[in-house]
Formats: C-alpha cells, structure tokens, sequence
C-alpha cells in the first residue's frame, strides 16, 4: 500500500465530502492565471536564508537625505519612545474584548484621546483609525449620517492619495461628489460657494494642503453651518505646534494621518489615523470610545464606553466596521507627544517652518528654479517649485546624488510635469540644504 501523507489524506478526504475534484474545486479560475510551476528553490539552512535575506535587503536604498514628503514625513524619534512602547503592557496591545480585564490598555487609549482633542481643538476623538485616507472617509460617511444628505465637496489640494481613496471607496454608492480646483495654492472659495447648497453634507479641506500652503477656514465653515452642512478638515499633527487650529477654525470633523507623532516611515507602515469632532456627533462616529468612570469601590477606572461595530450592539446601525484599531500606533503617537510637551512640539514646528523657508529661498535662488504659487507665499514645510525640466527627470538624477528629492506633482496633477513637492523636516540641516541645492543645480 502506498505511503499516504496526512496533508494529502486530509485533502482527499475533504474533496470527497464536497463531491468535487480538485481540477473542479479550482475550475473558476481562468487557464491562464493557474500557476502550474512553482519553481521553487531547494531547501537552505537558517545561517543561509539569513545571509540570503541580507543580501537582498541591502538591495534597498536606504541612505538617501530625504526632501520627500507628500502626506508622510521623516521627523526625529526619541529613543525613549520605542523603550516605552515595547514594554509587556503595550506591545501585545490589540481590540480589547474584555475591557474590563484590559485597564492599562484602556487608560492608555484614554489619554490618547485627551492629547488628540487637545491638538486639535476638538471635544471628542475615537480609539484610532487605519490611516489618514480612511479617517477622512469614515468622516465623510459621518456627515452624511449626521445630515441625511448624499452630496460632498473636496477640494484638489486636500492629499490626491486621499482622494483616489475615496472615489474608490464611494464608486457604487449613491454620493454625488463635487471636486473643486484650487487656485493659487488655496482652496477655491468661489466654486465651493457655488457647489455648497441645501443639499450639501460637508466640505472637506487640508491644512497645510497637498503643496504645503496654509489656508485658514473659518469662512468656510461658517458659510457650510448656514446651509445646514459640516466642514471637515484634514490636518498635519506637527504643524498645530505652531498654526490655528482646526477647532479654532470652527470644523466639525478633524482627521489625519499620525504617522509624524513617533512612527517611521517604514516603507509604508503601519500608520494611524486619527479624528476628532464636536461631542454633539460622538454617536455617530467609527472605532471604539473609552471612558473614565469608577468602579463599585470608588476605584478610577475605565471602560469601552462606545462600540459603533455591528458585531458588537449596532448590528445594521452599525456606523462602520473599523475593527483593529491601531492601538500600538496610537500609543506610539501618545508617548511621543507626551515626551515634547507643548513647548517641544512647539519647537518642533517652528523648526520645521523655518527650516522650509531657508531651503525655499536657497533653492529659488538657483537659475530657472521659480515658485510656482505666484501671489500664495504662505506654506509650513513643503512647498512647489518649477524647474526647467521634467521633474521625475530631476528626481532621478537627484537619487543618484544620494537625494530623495520631492514628489513629482505630475502623477496626480495635470500641467505640472515640471513642478516638484519638496519637504524639510527638523532633521535636515543647513548643510543638507545646502549639499541638495548644490547638487540640483548641477542637474539643471
């Protein structure tokens, strides 16, 4: 009798209980997008897949001074922030099913919460969402709860990433959403006032937008609250060391990405996004809630006071079904922000402003190198230059230099091949600037 392994007697057993063969168990899938060759390698030992995974990590290029920004920015992490992070009470840190059981977790989130309204100005904010992207969209489909109303306006220089996020999320939904075209750097307060009717949910704007200009959009929420709509702004966390802050502004809705408060940019993740609102709209907000209360010994204590998911109480009045907040993350930004203080971030922000503006003139300065925002000269940390040729040309001659230079404004925006989106940080220093202008200069 043949030898019958236990994976292959599980299969068979499995294909006999369904009354299909395995070429039937796959049949959907066309001929062909079936991998019928695996060519996989011959086995190698833990020492050698080591050194193979080496080898090919160090294919990365991860020397490079980044002037790259764009919605994700490379800020200096203090040490103590991972120390405190990969303590045994926050490195598990996951959903707490059973709250009651999970007090450090939850006063942990507890104060995340605090520090994020205080931020932004704010009453309210929730447990955390995935990212900038999918908080701005979950503040949208807030609105629309809160309103009754199907209809939304964007600006184009809120992040283009954002965006593409939220046609794909909203393509078979009954929401009609009007893009407006800024002009100059600032939103387009001629063609919202155009859009914006009884039938408007909300408007939704950044500060600093997409090219790094800042706006200020008191007027834009009190026209929105005439019409009975909500204005929701996106905002960069660093910079409300030093800008007006949403709250002041008059929004209803706050969201973010908190990437910037202690986490690095790690090819790509994970990151947090956060969301703030008026405590008038707090049952109509995603993700989870935590409280403080006591317990029946009079003991401080804290408690998941909201839980909007429909496997929880919500079922079909479920506002949204965020399930993993990211909790780690979330602490990540919480010790960050607490290790500045107000006065650190502060600096913190005034640093990267400052530091921006001397690499805008030094920049500028170089021959064909122009602004491209003619009358706008207001910008935090990123700002829009027009160079003498193609700007992903630049880029890529800059790379070589050891430079990652900018965004090349073009992927999203039509008309602009030749403008680039450069970033400074507080860690970039005069003699980068310096060292990145001299070796742009060369290119051009």
């Amino acid at each position: 009798m043949p030898f019958i392994s236990n994976t292959e007697q599980q299969r068979k057993q499995m294909l006999d209980e369904i009354g299909l063969s395995m070429e039937q168990l796959f049949g959907d899938i066309p001929p062909e997008l079936m991998c019928k060759d695996f060519n996989l390698p011959a086995g190698m030992t833990e020492q050698r897949v080591r050194e193979h995974l080496s080898e090919i990590a160090a294919k990365n290029s991860i020397n490079l001074t980044l002037f790259l920004g764009g919605g994700f920015y490379d800020h200096f992490i203090p040490a103590a922030v991972y120390s405190m992070i990969s303590r045994s009470e926050f490195y598990t840190a996951y959903t707490p099913y059973q709250p009651e059981l999970s007090q450090g977790t939850l006063q942990a989130i507890y104060e995340y919460q605090s520090v994020m309204c205080r931020l932004t100005d704010m009453e309210v904010s929730n447990a955390s969402l995935y990212d900038g992207g999918t908080a701005m969209y979950e503040a949208m489909m807030m609105a629309l709860r809160i309103t009754g109303r199907n209809k939304v306006i964007i600006d184009d220089s809120v992040n283009p990433i954002y965006r593409v996020m939220i046609h794909s999320y909203t393509k078979n939904l009954s929401i009609e959403l009007d893009q407006t075209h800024c002009i100059d750097g600032h939103a387009n307060r001629r063609q919202i006032y155009e859009y914006l009717d009884d039938k408007t949910a909300a408007i939704i704007v950044q500060n600093p937008n997409f090219f790094g200009c800042i706006d200020d959009f008191t007027d834009l929420a009190e026209a929105a609250h005439k019409k009975g709509a909500l204005l929701i702004v996106s905002c960069y966390p660093i910079s409300l060391g030093i800008l007006k802050t949403p709250g002041a502004m008059g929004a209803d809705i706050v969201t973010g990405e908190g990437q910037s408060l202690g986490m690095p940019m790690s090819f790509g993740g994970p990151y947090l996004g956060f969301m703030t609102s008026r405590k008038q709209f707090v049952r109509q907000m995603p993700g989870r809630i935590v409280g403080q209360t006591k317990d029946r010994l009079g003991r401080r204590s804290f408690v998941l006071t909201l839980q909007p998911r429909e496997q929880h109480i919500r079922r079909d009045k479920a506002t949204s079904n965020i399930c993993s907040n990211e909790a780690l993350c979330a602490m990540t930004a919480l010790v960050y922000l607490l290790l500045k203080g107000k006065q650190g971030l502060k600096e913190t922000a005034q640093l990267c402003a400052d530091k921006a503006s001397y690499a805008f003139e030094r920049l500028r300065a170089i021959p064909n190198v122009r602004p491209h925002f003619k009358t706008n000269k207001w910008f935090y940390n990123e700002f829009v230059l027009d160079l003498p040729i193609d700007a992903a040309d630049a880029i890529a001659g800059l790379v070589e230099k050891g430079f990652a230079a900018g965004f090349p404004l073009s992927r999203y925006y039509d008309g602009m091949d030749k403008s680039i989106l450069i970033c400074v940080t507080e860690k970039r220093t005069k003699q980068q600037i310096g060292m990145f202008a001299e070796a742009l200069e060369s290119i051009l």
